[in-house]
């Protein structure tokens, strides 16, 4: 728990002299995560009659894309990119567009141990932080739990070509995702309540 640890301190050193910067108006808390959609059906359960097996569409294929999702507890904000491939090159470019939406935002974003985020070639954008949790604790990243919720609704559904599954996922974002539910499904006191104690929000 060591790296969260260093939340409080962070935070209180943000709230002393990060506000005071020209290039920064406000800081934020984003939980960073990634989640693979693809053409093979994930097959959930579904409705039927007493005593009737369901019976369900199913296709067999392995052409994927991925959600690249950032998600505040604190006030529900979110930016998410739909990429295919999962390496540094495209973790850093996915992090260098989040720079840009709110430019004078300060992001805090806690990220997992994943292989690609190693970015020690790459020179992260002044106005991100990058903290990591604890290997092996996927509890302590509540945006896994975004993944789960957009999976639900996944379940049971054929898509015959990728671009048909992008479509989807790009309207279930801008449709079904919102600030309360992004906050409802994120909250975790352990990150919300040391920030709001040392960051005016």
């Amino acid at each position: 728990m060591k790296a969260l640890k260093k939340i409080p301190n962070l935070l209180l050193e943000l709230s002393l002299n990060g506000l005071n910067k020209d290039n920064v108006s406000s800081v934020n808390l984003y939980l960073q995560d990634e989640a693979r959609f693809g053409l093979k059906t994930d097959i959930g359960r579904c409705l039927t009659a007493r005593g009737v097996k369901p019976v369900v569409d199913y296709q067999h294929a392995f052409n994927n894309t991925y959600l690249y999702g950032s998600f505040s507890p604190i006030n529900g904000d979110s930016f998410v990119y739909e990429i295919e491939g999962t390496t540094s090159e495209i973790f850093f470019k996915y992090l260098v567009e989040f720079s840009k939406y709110k430019p004078e935002e300060y992001k805090i974003i806690l990220i997992d141990n994943a292989g690609f985020h190693s970015l020690k070639k790459y020179e992260i954008p002044e106005n991100i932080k990058l903290v990591r949790i604890p290997p092996y604790s996927p509890e302590l990243n509540p945006a896994e739990k975004i993944w789960a919720y957009i999976k639900q609704y996944f379940k049971n559904k054929v898509f015959r070509e990728i671009g048909k599954v992008k479509e989807w996922l790009h309207d279930f974002v801008k449709n079904k995702l919102n600030e309360k539910l992004i906050k409802s499904i994120t909250h975790y006191d352990l990150y919300c309540k040391d920030f709001k104690s040392h960051i005016n929000v």
